[in-house]
Order: C-alpha cells, then structure tokens, then sequence
C-alpha cells in the first residue's frame, strides 16, 4: 500500500516536470522545426530527419542542457568567492578626546574585502566605509600601546583584512597652556595697491590652548589669520573681522599640528590707510654712445626728466626709504640716429605696492659731444668696515681733476661747487692698513659722463 502511494507521489513528479518540459521547451521547439520544414518543402533530408520518432525530444534535451550549462555559468560568478580592494578609508578613534592626546594613528588605511560577488557588490552600495581604532578601555602611557583596527561591514557575511591590520600608538595627558596671540597678513597682493594696513588690534592677547606636553612646548606663537582678500577691504577706514582662523606655529615657522586652540570669537580691528609720496625718476644709462656724441636732453612722457615725478603708494614706514625711482636705458652704439625712444614699467622698490604711473615713455635725444675739465675737492668714503675709520695719506690727493663729455649747453652749465657730482672710494671688504684704491665718480645729471683716472691712499685705522 506504502509503495502504491510512494510509485503515485513519483509518477505525479514526473508528470509534472513534463508538463513544464512541454511547455517551456518541447512545443516551442516543435513549432519552430515545424516552421523550418514548411520552408523547406516536402521530401526534404531535414524534414525526414525530423519526421524520425523521438528526435524532437532529442532536440529538446540538447537545447535544455545547452540551457542549464548557461544558467549553471552565470549562477557560478554570484556563488564563487571573490576579492575586492577599497582604498584609503578613513579612520575614526573612539577615546576620552578630554582627557587624552593620540599620536601615531594613520589617517587612512586600505581594507581587502573577501566574499560572493553579490554580496561585493551590495558592500558597495550601502553602508559607511569606515575603519574604528577603539582606545575607550586604554590609558595614558609613555611606551607605545599595539592596538587592533576594526571594519564595520555592511554584509555580515563578508570576510575583510585591513592593512595594516594593527597600529602602534602613544597615549599622552592632555595638558593646558596660555600662548600669546599674535597676527599674519594673507593675500597681500589681493588688497588694493592704493591700501595699506595701518594697524591691527585683535580683541585678545592669549588663548588657552591644550595638547601633549611636548607638543605645547614646540609652539612659538598662535597667530590669526587676517585674509585681505576680504570684499569689505575698498577703501580707507577701520573694519572688524570676526571669527579669526587661529593657527599654531613652531620656532623654525612650521605648523604645529595636533593641539586644540579654544578660543571664543576672536576679533580683530583692521585698520586701512592710504599713504602717498611724489617721488623723482632718476634715468640711468648703461653702454657707449658712439664716439663723437652725446645725450642732450631726457623727457619722460613729455616732460623734462629733471620736473618729472610719479606717486608712489604703500605704507607709511615704507615710502619714507624711497626717495625716487631708478630706471636704466641701454644706450650702445645710439647717437647717431637723432633720438631713442624707450616705453618703460617703472620699477616697484621694496615697501612699494602701487606706482601712479606705471608705465612711461622715455626719449633720449643726441648731440655733439664736447669736453670739459672740473676739479672737484674732496674724496669721501664709502663701505668702510665696521670699527675702522679711513683718512688720505696725503692731504694734497683731496683734489680731483675729472673730464666732463656731453653736450655744450650741458657741460657749460655745470656748477663746480654743487654737490650733484661726487668723487669717492669705495673701502669693501677692506681691514687695517694702507691700500692704494680708484677714485670714482658719480654725478645726478644722466645726459653727462664722467672720467677720472686718479689714484690715491688710504689709510683705515681701529677707532
């Protein structure tokens, strides 16, 4: 009886894959070959070949394992294990942040993940990909603490390695400390070249700031950062700054990381100015003419070179140091054609951010050239070495006799007595003793040269 049922419970199984064999594969293939032998027509070798008994169940079991391999394929790659590398996850410490300082830990590490296909995927998608180093349960030690890094996986079923797997890390006391505040300067050259700061007034002098011992002892100062890019920076007046970003610095200028600044609102009161100054342009010239000629007359943009003065904008302190503006024409092998013509930028001396004519249109015209003799009494000294003072051996050698080249008009006009030229020697790098050295000399006008071929002693003595 038992086995009547079990043959029955079989028999209906097999019935039913059947049925679904049938359906799925057996009549779909049957119409198709059936489709084919119309084409074909009558008499065929397909047809009788697929007239014979049983070859569409043939076919149909060669297509079904042709199926089943494809679907046993594709399933394989979600069952079979595979690696996936994630790089630089961030690692987040769980500690008492209040109490402790941590140093040693890595910013990132990278985690190779180990599991189904599927589920790499998913790992993909969901969840934070983060790596947790829990120090909750360590303490303060002077010897480095190994501790184990762990990954919080979005799959449970997923295997992973972290590299590295363990890091080494140094717990330190927390201590607290008083640094003096003071203030930087950025994007200077954002401010408008007009602008100046004149002062700066922050609204505190010290700020608590917390970290390892060590760490507080290699700070040198805390400055604010006062960016003057800032929009509001258009014009002369008084500005208040909120919210400095305050960083802390070591004595060789390096940023000192790993402390805790605590600081409410620090504020600072910017003050702007707008400092000017009108400032000759003195022309240089460097080259030779050619023979026979020489400068006689400079304009700069029309303008005789002597009358011609420029604005000059920074701070105050600054543009007390500049006192005119140098510029250098090449003049070699000129003279001859009548007239240069040179279109200059004139240059920013230091402390200098805006220059009110910035560039200029310089013309040297050229005439014939005569000489003329000066002589000139005293010969001052220049880079004397510190300690020493410098003396002529002999008395007679103070007066100098120098040949004057340049246009009639010009050398005609030249004051002996005036103090626009200048004879000197120049005592660099000299020590105590006695030195034979050239007289140079230097004089204001550019449209003149100057010759001179004297010689003379010095004598530097200890003060």
């Amino acid at each position: 009886m038992k086995n009547n049922k079990l043959l029955n419970a079989f028999k209906s199984l097999f019935q039913g894959l059947y049925k679904i064999l049938d359906k799925i594969l057996i009549t779909p293939i049957s119409t198709i070959v059936y489709k084919i032998g119309s084409k074909l027509g009558k008499g065929s070798k397909l047809e009788k070949l697929l007239n014979k008994p049983n070859m569409l169940i043939y076919i149909s079991l060669v297509f079904a394992i042709i199926l089943f391999w494809l679907v046993d394929s594709q399933s394989s790659s979600f069952v079979n294990k595979d690696a996936e590398i994630l790089t630089n996850i961030p690692v987040r410490v769980q500690y008492n942040s209040s109490a402790y300082v941590i140093e040693g830990v890595p910013e990132t590490v990278d985690v190779t993940l180990i599991g189904k296909k599927s589920q790499l995927y998913l790992a993909r998608q969901l969840g934070d990909k983060e790596v947790v180093l829990d120090l909750n349960d360590y303490h303060a030690s002077d010897e480095p603490v190994r501790v184990k890094l762990s990954y919080k996986k979005p799959i449970k079923n997923l295997e992973y390695k972290i590299d590295p797997g363990y890091v080494s890390v140094i717990i330190k006391e927390k201590v607290s400390d008083n640094k003096t505040v003071t203030y930087d300067l950025l994007n200077q050259d954002a401010l408008d070249p007009k602008l100046s700061v004149k002062a700066v007034t922050l609204s505190k002098s010290e700020v608590i700031v917390r970290g390892a011992q060590d760490t507080l002892n290699k700070i040198a100062t805390i400055k604010a950062l006062i960016d003057l890019s800032n929009d509001d920076f258009t014009k002369a007046g008084t500005y208040n700054v909120d919210n400095l970003n305050l960083v802390a610095y070591g004595s060789d200028g390096h940023i000192v990381d790993n402390v805790e600044i605590v600081a409410t609102n620090i504020s600072a009161k910017v003050e702007l100015d707008s400092y000017s100054k009108r400032v000759p342009v003195r022309i240089n010239t460097t080259g030779n003419l050619v023979e026979g000629k020489a400068i006689s007359s400079i304009t700069i943009n029309g303008t005789n070179a002597n009358d011609f003065e420029t604005t000059i904008y920074g701070n105050e302190e600054s543009l007390e140091n500049v006192n005119e503006i140098v510029v250098t024409i090449d003049v070699d092998k000129q003279g001859s054609n009548g007239s240069k013509t040179s279109n200059v930028t004139l240059p920013k001396p230091s402390g200098v951010r805006s220059i009110s004519d910035e560039s200029v249109s310089i013309v040297l015209n050229f005439g014939d050239a005569k000489q003329r003799t000066i002589r000139l009494e005293g010969i001052s000294s220049r880079n004397v070495p510190n300690g020493l003072t410098a003396q002529l051996a002999n008395e007679s050698d103070k007066y100098v006799e120098i040949q004057v080249i340049g246009v009639e008009s010009v050398i005609n006009a030249i004051d002996e007595t005036a103090s626009n030229i200048t004879a000197y020697v120049d005592l660099t790098g000299k020590t105590a003793g006695r030195y034979t050295v050239d007289v140079m000399v230097e004089g204001t006008d550019s449209r003149l040269q100057y010759v001179v071929t004297k010689k003379v002693e010095i004598i530097l003595t200890n003060s």
